[in-house]
């Protein structure tokens, strides 16, 4: 029966026999081949031992029945790249205790595969095992103060605020072997600073013997720890190096129970048909040593039991680690949503040996926009908007003259002003020539304007100061044709800017417009001028290019200019008030009656014809 039990073990734990023994003079050998438990690495230099598979659960098979039944057990080595078996036998450098066979130091030729062979008159056993011997420069160490270790770290959680005892692993095989009492030197590695702290003799952590004893548990004692253990045999000084990963966890007494951070309980996934949908749950585990678990269930199912479980899927990952307390996600991908699947329960659920918690995910269909159309609109509007701005930014003045020419209010009916404009000029022929024939002749037979120029209006054995302030403030408009000249020209001119100016201060119905007839520098500006300069209007001529009355000159100077409206009488006895701008405008474009033409040369014959 033991027989029995030991070969169903190891036909599960180890791989089928490889071969029986071929020599019908020794009894039948049953080759389990190589441990997959892994191979053993043993820093050069350091002392290592091997211990045989045969021997890893003692309940099948251990070695003290072994020796009372008449086994024997040997040990053969296998070098690197050869084949052929070489029984190991003692010696100051290896040396078997029990089941083990231990390197005392290990070197370089000690590389290979191990068979330890278990045996009596009867029965024989053998399995391999791999022993790879490292040298110092071919192990990673996280800090150049760190010792190599060839071992696998072990590790070891403390609670913050409470305490703990390091004790180096296989401390307890030295004991058994070693002729005196070993030593062990402690020493830690930081994991953020990789800075190696060799006396920890203060604070909250003491050695104790072999032992660390960490009294309160903080934050900054996480890391690695090494001990080196040290010991003589025969003679001989021997030592190893262990690692121990020392992580701080939350204390016992907070609330271990696990929770569902997401979904929250109100919250609602919006879906959308014949598309790869996405449940995200993520819950909160607090530190415990314990299995723990998260999942979705649908209807109630898990989803290996639903029948179309082939549009089902979930995929689990770590989020956050935090002293313990773990943040685990659990992702539900359902493959062509469908309609009738907002009927069915989704439910996530955590579970851990301190409680349980499930939360039901709500979905709703998502509401489909019409986004071509929107987006059709919103490219129609946007073309619009810069097509109305680009017309504004180029035919702004024909804008503003023709929302004048309709909505304008002619300034007559709300005034008792005389005249619409007044001309102040430089009394020189060249500026002279220019107000006359030119700006006077367009704004009174073009344009018609009632124009008061001075020298002309004004009646002989008058007061020039008295009536020139007379005739501006019986102006709408105070237009300033600015010349080199106008500044050096004195007191008439500047007397008419400075009326002009204090008028339209004091009652705020006079305005000025600035034309400039040829540039000015600006040293030759008088100070009412720069004044002026700063708050009104100033429209330049340039000459050739401003002769024509649909120049930008003449627009510009007709946006500051008053509105004058006329009564005209239609072929039915009615009349009706027109702009003049408007007349004029469609005088340019269509010539239908003799009226509006002779309305556009002579506006008071046109008033004549209207009363």
């Amino acid at each position: 029966m033991a027989c029995f039990v030991f070969t169903l073990f190891f036909l599960v734990v180890f791989r089928i026999p490889a071969s029986l023994s071929s020599d019908p003079s020794e009894p039948m050998c049953y080759d389990w081949g190589e441990s997959r438990e892994g191979s053993v690495s043993v820093l050069e230099g350091e002392a290592g031992w091997l211990s045989c598979p045969l021997f890893f659960h003692p309940s099948v098979y251990n070695y003290t029945s072994t020796q009372s039944a008449g086994h024997n057990l040997f040990w053969y080595h296998v070098p690197e790249g050869q084949d052929l078996e070489q029984p190991i036998r003692n010696s100051s450098r290896l040396s078997k205790d029990r089941e083990r066979l231990w390197l005392q130091p290990a070197v370089a030729t000690d590389t290979g595969q191990y068979i330890c062979m278990l045996r009596n008159k009867s029965s024989c056993s053998k399995i391999a095992m791999r022993l790879k011997v490292l040298r110092p420069d071919e192990v990673t160490r996280g800090a150049d103060c760190a010792p190599p270790v060839a071992m696998a770290t072990t590790h070891m959680t403390i609670a913050l605020q409470g305490g703990g005892v390091l004790d180096c692993p296989n401390l307890q095989d030295a004991k058994k072997i070693a002729d005196s009492e070993p030593t062990v030197t402690w020493h830690h590695v930081k994991p953020d600073s990789l800075r190696c702290e060799k006396d920890l003799f203060w604070h909250n952590r003491q050695q104790k013997g072999a032992s660390l004893q960490v009294h309160v548990m903080m934050d900054s004692y996480q890391g690695l720890y090494f001990c080196t253990v040290q010991f003589q045999r025969k003679g001989q000084i021997l030592n190893f190096t262990r690692s121990i990963n020392v992580s701080a966890v939350y204390p016992p007494f907070l609330p271990k129970e696990p929770s569902i951070l997401h979904p929250a309980k109100d919250q609602v996934f919006i879906v959308k048909q014949d598309t790869e949908v996405r449940l995200v749950c993520r819950g909160l585990f607090p530190y415990l040593d314990s299995p723990r678990e998260i999942w979705w269930t649908v209807d109630g199912k898990t989803l290996d039991k639903l029948h179309d479980h082939h549009r089902f899927s979930k995929s689990n990952r770590q989020v956050k680690y935090e002293y313990g307390d773990r943040t685990e996600e659990s992702v539900l991908l359902i493959q062509d949503f469908q309609s009738e699947d907002l009927n069915r329960e989704y439910n996530c659920s955590v579970r851990n040996e301190r409680g349980f918690e499930t939360r039901r995910a709500q979905l709703k269909e998502e509401v489909s926009l019409p986004s071509v159309e929107l987006g059709c609109g919103l490219g129609v509007t946007l073309v619009l908007m810069l097509l109305l701005f680009v017309v504004y930014h180029v035919f702004w003045l024909e804008l503003l003259l023709l929302y004048r020419s309709w909505f304008g209010t002619d300034e007559r009916h709300t005034d008792d002003k005389e005249y619409d404009v007044y001309i102040s000029y430089a009394r020189n022929g060249e500026e002279e020539h220019f107000v006359l024939s030119t700006l006077r002749s367009v704004l009174e037979n073009e344009l018609g304007y009632s124009v008061c120029i001075f020298d002309r209006d004004s009646l002989p054995g008058g007061t020039i100061t008295d009536e020139t302030l007379s005739f501006v403030a019986r102006s709408r408009r105070l237009l300033v044709v600015i010349s080199p000249g106008y500044a050096s020209q004195g007191s008439q001119a500047l007397l008419e800017l400075k009326a002009g100016i204090d008028s339209m201060a004091l009652e705020g119905h006079l305005r000025v417009i600035l034309i400039q007839y040829k540039p000015v520098r600006r040293q030759g500006w008088v100070r009412e001028l720069r004044r002026a300069r700063v708050a009104l209007a100033l429209v330049r001529w340039q000459g050739d290019k401003s002769r024509e009355l649909t120049s930008r000159f003449w627009k510009r100077l007709r946006v500051e200019l008053p509105v004058r409206r006329v009564s005209i009488r239609e072929e039915d006895g009615s009349s009706k008030d027109v702009s003049l701008m408007r007349l004029h405008s469609q005088n340019s474009t269509n010539s239908q009656t003799g009226l509006i033409t002779s309305t556009i040369k002579d506006p008071q014959k046109v008033l004549n014809s209207a009363a």
